[in-house]
């Protein structure tokens, strides 16, 4: 849901015019009543259209997608994260490699994501209107900040009589936006407020057929919460109505009491679901040295349910009261978080070393449109079309084991953004992105090891925004943003 402003193992192994000048006389009650205040300013589907819950995290992989589920992994820019071995994390990776485990293994990962996110521009306000004027307020600092995203997976081989199945479980977060702007910035109108989370919890099981096959498949009970908030510009839109417009030359258009950016109010919207989806795996180790492995995460449908909140300032709500519109209402809109595709491969090259590589695609073009629904009957539905294309993700790595204790990885990758410039907005000034990864393993026993990764993902291009509201805001300028990942895990074999 979005409040939009209105109208937005360690080893290898492994305006409008706003008014006639002749109009002088305010509206009467009838107009008031009549009029369709909804064209003042409408909710972005924005905040449902990202989904969110229970995990916290700092968006960074394409588009809301994060990747933070094993730091292992994130050493190699996760590639061979559906194919080595050693790692529980392919419960969500792959599960068919879970039959790769003849130990109970418990494992629990980490990522410190420290994303950056400055934005440099200006705009209008009542753009295009005689009443145009530059926004006011300032860069709304940076928009990012350090979050943590946490991971948690166990594998369990059974024995006897059932020795050829593999039980896993795990709780990943695999999708996830935290932005927060400056109060009264630029930006203000379409965003201000961005924190958004979903988490998974997957139970899977792996299927041995052979020595050189094996299969997966698990359920996902995935939970998804939001909550964002924007400035909406009541002076503007009030200006923009034929009903209201005279309000704002009362006196005049410079001294009165009613016009852009005199008259802001805000809306938070918040929004949960819990709902069901799958994820199926094949491994197929055709050699001692080589595994190849697919993965497909399904697409979850999602009914999300939540509360707008409007604060609309005390002289626009007198002139709002009759209409029933813009008071807290609870809100309905239907989410489709995007089916993902993953093939990945890894070479064990010598006993030291091994070469990874992985390429995936997530299926964004299934979030065509948004549509919110109010439960107020006067409040009209807010649709907001995003026309995103599908993203492909490519990395290569390698491990290079330097001791018995000691295994050092590291990988590169390209993630490219499914967001395209007409659709890039404050809360996420997507831009395809490169990963540049290192991480060390420390086998401190025979049971139990110790992993960290460090990975910087840097913007290949600028992110630029070009947007107007309907209300009359455009804003226009670049981001200069990018991220560091700090990992940690721990993993001990009984």
């Amino acid at each position: 849901m979005s409040g939009g402003d209105s109208d937005g193992c360690g080893q290898p192994r492994e305006g409008v015019a706003c008014g006639r000048a002749g109009a002088t006389q305010p509206p009467s009650s009838g107009e008031i009543r009549n009029m369709q205040v909804h064209s003042l300013t409408r909710i972005s589907a924005l905040a449902l259209g990202i989904a969110g819950a229970l995990a916290c995290g700092q968006v960074h992989a394409a588009a809301f997608q994060l990747k933070e589920n094993s730091v292992k992994a994130q050493g190699r820019a996760m590639a061979g994260a559906a194919s080595a071995k050693g790692d529980a994390s392919v419960v969500v990776n792959n599960p068919a490699m879970m039959s790769t485990f003849d130990r109970t293994t418990i494992q629990g990962d980490v990522t410190a994501i420290d994303l950056s996110f400055e934005f440099e521009g200006s705009g209008y306000a009542a753009a295009g209107t005689p009443l145009q004027q530059p926004l006011t307020g300032g860069d709304g600092g940076d928009a990012g900040g350090v979050s943590p995203v946490p991971a948690m997976s166990f594998i369990l081989p059974l024995e006897g009589s059932f020795e050829y199945l593999t039980l896993g479980a795990m709780v990943s977060a695999p999708f996830g936006l935290k932005t927060e702007y400056d109060d009264g910035w630029k930006g203000r109108y379409h965003a201000l407020n961005s924190d958004v989370k979903i988490i998974d919890l997957t139970l899977a099981m792996s299927l041995d057929l052979g020595d050189h096959f094996s299969a997966g498949l698990g359920a996902v009970i995935e939970r998804s919460d939001v909550t964002l908030s924007n400035a909406i510009d009541f002076g503007t839109a009030l200006c923009g109505n034929a009903a209201t417009q005279a309000l704002c030359f009362m006196p005049n258009p410079i001294t009165g009491p009613f016009g852009p950016q005199k008259n802001d109010g805000s809306v938070e919207v918040h929004g949960t679901d819990t709902s069901l989806g799958f994820i199926a795996g094949l491994s197929w180790r055709p050699t001692d040295n080589v595994s190849i492995g697919y993965s497909y995460r399904s697409e979850v449908d999602h009914s999300l349910t939540g509360d707008a909140d409007f604060t609309v300032p005390t002289n626009v709500a007198t002139i709002l009261a009759s209409t029933g519109q813009y008071v807290d209402t609870g809100a309905l809109a239907e989410l489709t978080t995007p089916a993902v595709h993953t093939l990945s491969g890894t070479w064990y090259a010598t006993e030291k070393f091994a070469l990874m590589g992985e390429v995936s695609r997530t299926g964004w073009s299934s979030l065509r449109e948004i549509r919110i629904q109010f439960d107020n009957p006067r409040q009209a539905d807010s649709a907001e079309d995003y026309s995103w294309g599908d993203s492909w993700f490519y990395s290569v790595g390698g491990e290079y084991l330097l001791s018995d204790a000691f295994t050092l990885r590291a990988g590169i990758a390209r993630d490219d953004s499914p967001v395209s410039y007409p659709h890039r907005t404050p809360r996420m000034p997507d831009q395809d992105r490169m990963w540049y990864s290192v991480g060390l393993t420390w086998a401190a026993s025979e049971n139990f090891s110790l992993d960290a990764s460090y990975a910087r993902i840097d913007l290949v291009d600028t992110p630029e925004v070009n947007i107007l509201s309907s209300s009359r805001s455009r804003l226009t300028g670049s981001y200069d943003g990018g991220a560091n990942l700090f990992g940690v895990s721990a993993q001990y074999r009984f």
